[in-house]
């Protein structure tokens, strides 16, 4: 096998819109976790998942409904990724809401919470998952369109949010936040993408030392490399094909290889951290 033959994790592919849809990813992303062992952790509390319907919130959907979690998601308009999903909690034995809207529109947020609360009766966790990027040959590349939708996207939407649930949140709620590697490394071809995501950064450390007085714990989880319908929608068909091939453990990761740090920071197992980063990420060193 030659050095460019190895250098290729994934088959090469393509889709055109954002955020991609998971029927159409070759091969499909893991996220069923077939060994999980639920324990209860979760037991009757009602989560809300941004951008629930693939990737990493679909699996993360899926452990907080093992581990005996109601679940809501909301996503944008992949509604046949989002049916898969309620299949999936309902046959765990829990209910299961799906929300379609843009996530940057703040008036949708407090719909998506008002629904909840009213449909599953609370608010325990809130995981402000959902995200957009956009490949970008420079600062040049970037206007204030692009600049506004994503971070209306990625950032915003975790203060509308985060502002409409915590009249329904309590001592021992959870507010998790998914940032990423490029808050931490940076990349030149992700550069309005990565700001965003360093934000998410300061946001959880700084929202945690406003509600720790009230019990509430924010976290955050950077993933690193991980195989999810953003890929396909944001990169080149040659980048997909080497996708995760650079980072130590030389492959990209399964969004069922990140959903329990997600589990793990919503249950009293991380009941002595708030403020802190989690980073299943292939062995990349962060320092974060």
């Amino acid at each position: 096998m030659s050095p460019e033959e190895q250098k290729k994790t994934l088959p090469a592919q393509k889709q055109d819109q954002q955020p991609g849809l998971e029927s159409e990813m070759t091969p499909r992303p893991r996220w069923r976790a077939r060994d999980y062992r639920p324990a209860g952790k979760l037991e009757g509390k009602v989560a809300l998942i941004t951008g629930g319907d693939s990737g990493i919130g679909r699996a993360v959907a899926l452990l907080y409904a093992k581990e005996g979690a109601d679940v809501a998601i909301c996503y944008l308009n992949e509604h046949e990724d989002a049916r898969v999903v309620k299949e999936a909690v309902e046959a765990e034995g829990r209910r299961c809401v799906t929300i379609a809207g843009d996530i940057g529109d703040e008036s949708f947020c407090q719909e998506v919470v008002d629904r909840v609360v009213e449909e599953l009766g609370g608010l325990d966790i809130l995981v402000n998952n959902a995200a957009e990027q956009h490949e970008r040959d420079g600062p040049e590349d970037i206007n204030y369109g692009d600049l506004d939708r994503i971070f209306r996207t990625n950032i915003f939407s975790h203060f509308f949010f985060t502002k409409a649930a915590l009249p329904h949140l309590k001592a021992g709620s959870a507010i998790l936040c998914t940032t990423s590697v490029t808050a931490y490394k940076g990349n030149p071809k992700l550069l309005d993408y990565s700001v965003t995501k360093g934000a998410i950064v300061s946001f959880v450390r700084s929202l945690s030392k406003d509600l720790v007085e009230r019990g509430i714990r924010v976290n955050g989880v950077a993933p690193g490399p991980i195989w999810t319908p953003l890929i396909p929608a944001s990169f080149k068909p040659e980048e997909v094909e080497e996708f995760g091939a650079k980072y130590p453990m030389g492959r990209p990761g399964q969004p069922e290889e990140v959903a329990p740090c997600f589990v793990f920071l919503a249950s009293d197992d991380s009941s002595y951290m708030t403020g802190q980063i989690l980073h299943p990420n292939g062995g990349e060193i962060v320092n974060g």
